[in-house]
C-alpha cells in the first residue's frame, strides 16, 4: 500500500535519529547505497562554484559529496518536507561548519526552484512523491543550458519472480517503499524533458541512476 504524505512524514520523523545508521545497514545485503550516491553525484559533473538542489535531502547524506564537488564558493540547497530529517541535516551542516548550505522546509511539489541552477539531484526519494512528474518538470526548467538532473531510486526489474521482488520490497519497507510504487517511472519523466538522457540499472535492476541534461544553444559566428 502506498503511504500518504502524512504517513511518510510520521515514518521519517521516527527514523530521523537513526536514518544514517539504518541506511548503511543495506551493505549487509550487498546494497552499496553510499557508493551509488557517489556515482549519482559524479554523474552531475559539478564544478567548483556550482549551485545544486538536493530534492528531499533528508539528513544530508549527499552533502559531503556535493560539498567536495562545488567547494566553498558553490551553493547547496537542501529541500525536504520532514522537519525531523531537516533537523538532522542542520546538525550535520553545523558540525561540518559549511557556510554554503541552505536548508528549505518545503514539500518538493510546491518548492520554487532557484533560477539558473547548475544541477538537481534526488536520491531514493522522488518516487515516493505523487507529484514526481511536476517536480521533475520544474527542476529541468530551472536548469542552466547544459545543466544536469540526476535521479537515483528504486524500481521493479523485469527478470525476477514476484517472490523475489516482494522480498526486496520487504527489506526496503521501513523507508516507505511498496510494490504499488512500481508504476511511478520517474526516469521516463526525466527522459521526456531532457535532450540528453542516459539510464543505468544498478543492483540487478532493483535500482537505477537516470541522468538528464539540457543542451547548450549553438552560437553562430559572424564571419
Amino acid at each position: 500500500m502506498i503511504q500518504s504524505k502524512a504517513e511518510l512524514i510520521e515514518l521519517y520523523r521516527k527514523r530521523a535519529p537513526s536514518y544514517d545508521f539504518t541506511a548503511n545497514l543495506y551493505y549487509l545485503i550487498g546494497y552499496r547505497e553510499y557508493a551509488y550516491r557517489r556515482r549519482a553525484v559524479q554523474a552531475l559533473q559539478l564544478q567548483p562554484g556550482d549551485t545544486v538542489v538536493d530534492i528531499a535531502c533528508g539528513t544530508g547524506l549527499n552533502f559531503p559529496l556535493l560539498e567536495a564537488a562545488v567547494g566553498p564558493a558553490g551553493r547547496i540547497v537542501g529541500v525536504d518536507l520532514n522537519d525531523a530529517m531537516l533537523a538532522q541535516a542542520a546538525k550535520r551542516v553545523l558540525r561540518e561548519e559549511w557556510k554554503n548550505v541552505e536548508l528549505v522546509h518545503s514539500d518538493a511539489a510546491v518548492f520554487d526552484f532557484p533560477t539558473d541552477i547548475d544541477c538537481a539531484l534526488s536520491t531514493f526519494a522522488i518516487t515516493l512523491v505523487p507529484e514526481f512528474d511536476a517536480i521533475i518538470q520544474k527542476g529541468v526548467a530551472a536548469l542552466k543550458p547544459g545543466g544536469r538532473f540526476a535521479i537515483l531510486d528504486f524500481k521493479r526489474p523485469a527478470w525476477p519472480p514476484l517472490w523475489l521482488v516482494k522480498l526486496f520490497v520487504l527489506a526496503t519497507a521501513p523507508f516507505g517503499v511498496s510494490l504499488e510504487l512500481e508504476d511511478r517511472h520517474a526516469w521516463e519523466s526525466l527522459a521526456r524533458r531532457c535532450e540528453i538522457f542516459r539510464l543505468e540499472e544498478l543492483y540487478l535492476g532493483f535500482s537505477y541512476l537516470a541522468v538528464g541534461q539540457t543542451v547548450v544553444p549553438e552560437t553562430t559566428g559572424v564571419g
